[in-house]
């Protein structure tokens, strides 16, 4: 037998598109672009007309982005560095 465990109401919480807009720093076309393309949390159906997205899928989304953000930054130096190094040195 499969037990469901259904969260309590204080653990989801939706995110409308404005607050969206604000926590990620990206514009609704953005948004909408990059989720038809499943580069973003998928929206999730609230109402009749009303969409929203689970602020826990758009928080590890960002914490995603950071991480590989810095993991470019840090390739791209050390990069930079073993180039110099073998440029040896500048005159």
């Amino acid at each position: 037998m499969t037990t469901v465990v259904s969260p309590n109401a204080d653990s989801i919480r939706i995110l409308r598109l404005p607050q969206v807009c604000e926590v990620t720093g990206l514009c609704r076309s953005m948004i909408y672009q990059m989720e038809a393309e499943l580069r973003f949390p998928q929206r999730v159906k609230i109402g009749t007309r009303a969409v929203g997205w689970v602020e826990k899928e758009v928080n590890a989304w960002l914490m995603r982005r950071i991480a590989t953000s810095r993991q470019s930054n840090r390739a791209a130096r050390e990069r930079v560095e073993m180039h110099v190094a073998r440029s040896g040195p500048t005159r």
